[in-house]
């Protein structure tokens, strides 16, 4: 469809989020029905088998070919999308149909289905979806198929054998039970119960035969204008368990109820930043708060239990277990937000990054429904656990524990042998992404430091900011860039700093990226890169060399598609980059940081279908966007240290733990010829950064703007 579908208008903050953001081009996001931080997340599947999909929906679609229970927000690769369900009334051998009167708020989905003139609408509470399929008339029939999944390669046997076993029936007249074992990106186990507001009249079972052994139904509910209403729980530890839900949460058949109380949990939890500022800015940045809000997942049943990575069934810690925990993506900044912001989430993050550790020996790389992906590289549960660990909310010396036993024990993808024999990854024995892994090992081993150096662990301490400089045995001073480097300590050679390579695909020494795009990955000490660079003066001058050389890949290898949001070779679509217009600041510069920061916003965040330039990656992308428009941004987020940056909105108001709130007031925007002047809190005047304890004290943040000359 290529008209911008409609948003309703509702009270409170719901009606500035416009869920149809980023559903094109590269954001990977998509409308469906959600609660803050919740396990399911109905919405339309239009579709699959391409890694454009990996959200299941793109805005630009004409069919619709179901709707599915749950989704991954902003990835790059796909999985969930179970169990799909399609309303239809005349039989066709394709059930996929066009659509026209798409709307998506908070909560909330709907939308007409012309082929058959039906309506589809979904809510939900926290572990159930509910479904109101309105017939205009003629057979009211069901589509159920429980084999569905996403997937983001084209589709081939994998797809047909991704079913490992099932057992799926009617336990009643009114009521499916399942229990799957399926393998995509990871290995899961899948318990459902669907419940239907009246008995079908016939019921026809089909498609589970090998290799695809889950079924699916179709199901007649009779001729008529009357609706169907579906009730869909999902569990990860027993059909019990999914029953359970569902008559905790949703015991009743009130679909506008369950409607109206999504939106005042979206209310509520959206309520956590106010901003005064022009409607297309704050479209965009509560949008980004939306998405930033949908993950992780509680995916924890209503009495607390869960399947862990052992796939043995746990008691959650504080009652709640979290996954879908990209880490290499959010522990930049959107982990952050949770520790600041979200208090209880950014600690229920933590208890389930250290409880997994103990079931799987090291802590998350990514996480999804508590088991383990391996994707990415470097130990990113790290600074997150650490963080929440330093601001006192889960236990210290339990957090260390983990934290040290998965940074000195080698598992996937770490080879701390190798690691500490060489005092680097030599590429003759890491043969994939060494020098990524090199420059983020050595951030995770300073957050370990930080931790050892709170318990009073003084060797620990030593041992581990030993390691976090290890970073420079691979910079190369004829190039100013780092470089990979073999076991006899030789520079890679031939040597192309702009080559970009990605890992899934084709070696390389980067991670998604080039030497140009990881020249800047010292989150942990920028001053001492800035001296191997030469001195502030020459940094800044490399740095806005980054700015301006060709934007257009070069010596491309391999799936590269998600370096985008290019200024120069510097790249807002992918993560490392996210920090790097900051460094400018810290190198006294703050009006190039300024110029960046909205040149960043002007082009890369706009309230549209294709305005984010990247992957959301369940949202990191939208956490750079919040913390640059309240004017900082968090360059070393297990320290503490958010580095100034120039405020994109006049007012703000945010919400902080112990009934506090820190209030930002700004002059001016950093538009055209207007920078930071200055910036103070509470009245002090502040240099380049404020620290953890500022922020969370509260109070008034001012920024004064002038002119550049």
């Amino acid at each position: 469809m290529n008209v911008l579908p409609l948003v309703l208008l509702l009270a409170g903050l719901s009606r500035f989020v416009n869920p149809f953001i980023g559903t094109e081009y590269n954001g990977h996001t998509y409308p469906n029905a959600a609660r803050p931080f919740g396990f399911v997340q109905p919405g339309p599947q239009t579709g699959n088998f391409d890694w454009d999909y990996c959200g299941g929906y793109r805005h630009n679609d004409t069919t619709i070919e179901g709707f599915t229970q749950n989704r991954i927000s902003g990835t790059g690769v796909a999985d969930l999308g179970d169990l799909l369900l399609m309303p239809f009334s005349q039989e066709r051998e394709r059930l996929a149909s066009p659509f026209a009167d798409e709307v998506a708020t908070p909560g909330f989905y709907g939308v007409t289905l012309t082929q058959d003139g039906i309506r589809a609408e979904m809510s939900c509470t926290q572990r159930v979806s509910f479904f109101r399929f309105r017939y205009g008339g003629g057979p009211r029939k069901l589509y159920i198929d429980t084999h569905n999944s996403l997937l983001s390669r084209p589709r081939d046997e994998r797809y047909d054998h991704r079913v490992i076993s099932a057992n799926v029936r009617f336990s009643d007249q009114q009521t499916i039970l399942g229990a799957l074992h399926v393998h995509g990106w990871t290995t899961r186990r899948l318990f459902f119960a669907i419940c239907f507001s009246e008995a079908p009249s016939d019921t026809l079972r089909r498609g589970d035969e090998a290799p695809r052994l889950a079924p699916e139904y179709i199901l007649d509910f009779g001729s008529g204008k009357g609706e169907v209403l579906v009730k869909v729980a999902l569990s990860t530890v027993s059909e019990e368990g999914a029953l359970a839900n569902l008559r905790a949460e949703l015991p009743d058949w009130d679909f506008k109820g369950t409607k109206k109380a999504a939106r005042k949990a979206w209310d509520e939890a959206l309520s956590l930043l106010r901003v005064r500022t022009d409607r297309g800015q704050k479209v965009s940045l509560y949008t980004s708060l939306y998405h930033l809000l949908l993950q992780p997942a509680g995916i924890a049943d209503v009495d607390g239990r869960y399947r862990g990575a052992d796939d043995a069934v746990h008691e959650a810690e504080g009652g709640q277990f979290y996954s879908i925990l990209s880490q290499w993506d959010s522990f930049r900044a959107a982990d952050s937000f949770y520790n600041l912001f979200v208090p209880d989430v950014g600690a229920g993050v933590a208890r389930s990054a250290v409880a997994q550790c103990a079931q799987q020996g090291y802590l998350p790389i990514w996480a999804l429904w508590g088991q383990e992906t391996n994707c990415m590289i470097g130990n990113h549960s790290v600074p997150p656990v650490v963080e929440a660990a330093l601001l006192g909310r889960i236990d210290a010396e339990k957090a260390y524990e983990a934290v040290r036993h998965s940074l000195t024990v080698s598992h996937f993808g770490s080879d701390w042998e190798a690691y500490d024999q060489y005092g680097y990854y030599p590429f003759d024995i890491m043969r994939k992404e060494s020098v990524s892994k090199v420059l983020e090992c050595s951030y995770d081993d300073w957050c370990a430091a930080l931790l050892a150096r709170r318990l009073g662990r003084s060797e620990d301490e030593a041992f581990f900011l030993k390691r976090s400089k290890y970073y420079r045995a691979l910079f190369d001073p004829s190039t100013r860039l780092f470089r990979g480097k073999d076991s006899a300590g030789n520079w890679r050679t031939p040597f192309n700093p702009y080559a970009l390579s990605h890992a899934g695909t084709h070696g390389g020494d980067f991670t998604e990226g080039n030497a140009w795009q990881y020249a800047w990955h010292v989150l942990q000490d920028p001053e001492d890169l800035m001296a191997l660079m030469g001195g502030p003066e020459a940094f800044v001058e490399k740095l806005d060399s980054l700015f301006t050389l060709e934007s257009s890949p070069q010596g491309e290898s391999g799936f590269v598609k998600d370096v985008t949001g290019l200024i120069g070779q510097y790249a807002h679509g992918n993560e490392p980059s996210h920090h790097i217009i900051y460094l400018y600041t810290l190198a006294g510069r703050p009006d190039r940081t300024a110029e960046a920061v909205r040149e960043v916003f002007d082009k890369f965040y706009l309230p549209r279908p294709d305005g984010l330039c990247g992957n959301d990656d369940c949202g990191q992308m939208s956490a750079w966007h919040l913390f640059s428009a309240l004017g900082f941004y968090p360059v070393d987020p297990a320290l503490g240290r958010y580095v100034l940056g120039a405020p994109q909105v006049r007012r703000a108001t945010l919400r902080l733990p112990d009934g506090k709130r820190l209030q930002v007031k700004s002059d001016g925007l950093s538009k055209q010829a207007l920078y930071v002047a200055s910036t103070s809190l509470n009245g002090r005047e502040l240099q380049r950064e404020l620290t953890r304890d500022e922020l969370l004290s509260g109070g008034t943040l001012r920024f004064k703007m002038t002119h550049n000359k």
